[in-house]
């Protein structure tokens, strides 16, 4: 193999890795996102000042964010 050929291979390599790793942290902050979202939607839940009809629209609107 020429030494033009095996760079291209490297980088083909280089690349797959690159978008396993990209996986691998976009199922991380999936899950970091959803969890601060629901997080917030209990904290909202809590609120005393607005009504309990509208707290629970506030939450369900928020919970429906998370992917």
């Amino acid at each position: 193999m020429s030494e033009p050929e095996l760079n291209v291979w490297e980088r083909a390599m280089g690349w797959r890795k690159r978008q396993m790793v990209k996986h691998q942290i976009n199922e991380v902050s999936q899950k970091i996102r959803n969890d601060t979202i629901e997080e917030v939607a209990k904290e909202v839940e809590r609120m005393t000042a607005f009504g309990q009809d509208t707290t629970a629209s506030f939450a369900v609107h928020i919970r429906n964010m998370k992917k």
